[in-house]
């Protein structure tokens, strides 16, 4: 059985755009995984501490046959392969992969949140899913564009494709 997931992807750290670009890459390697879509990178200031360089992000759609855990696992290890270190909360980091959402699955546990804990009012993650299936919802049926509709601006911009590889 497969499972329509939703990964969240962000850096601020070493060349982000192609931190990111190289984990579609990995994502698309992922055993017993198809990459459905890729959206477009959109940049934004950080959330928390704001000494740090602004992020860029985006989401990928994958069908997968992987657990959720299993899932989350080879994301940690993909974030490893790219130097990810957890020195702070919200601080800048190489790469960061969220599963945003997870068929209609909900979850939450002491290693994972499905849907994702902070998704409702982050315009950096809402608005890359929205690129990739502009009908999607939560578990709960709340539509997600109504939730980008209603959430805080955090200066999101749209990176044109020349601007990452």
């Amino acid at each position: 059985m497969t499972t329509d997931t939703f990964i969240g992807l962000g850096s601020n750290l070493k060349d982000p755009a192609a931190q990111l670009a190289r984990a579609v890459s990995g994502l698309a390697a992922l055993p017993d995984t198809v990459l459905i879509a890729q959206s477009a990178f959109y940049a934004s200031r950080p959330v928390g501490p704001q000494d740090q360089p602004d992020f860029v992000n985006g989401a990928v759609w994958l069908r997968t046959s992987l657990p959720a855990h299993q899932l989350l696992d080879q994301l940690q290890a993909i974030e490893q392969a790219h130097g990810r270190e957890r020195l702070r909360h919200w601080g800048p980091r190489t790469l960061d992969l969220d599963i945003l959402l997870y068929g209609d699955q909900i979850l939450d546990d002491e290693r994972l949140t499905i849907p994702h804990r902070e998704l409702r009012t982050r315009d950096f993650a809402l608005q890359p899913l929205l690129d990739l299936k502009a009908d999607l919802t939560l578990p709960d049926g709340t539509p997600i564009a109504e939730l980008r509709s209603q959430c805080p601006d955090n200066g999101l911009r749209k990176l044109p494709p020349a601007d990452y590889p």
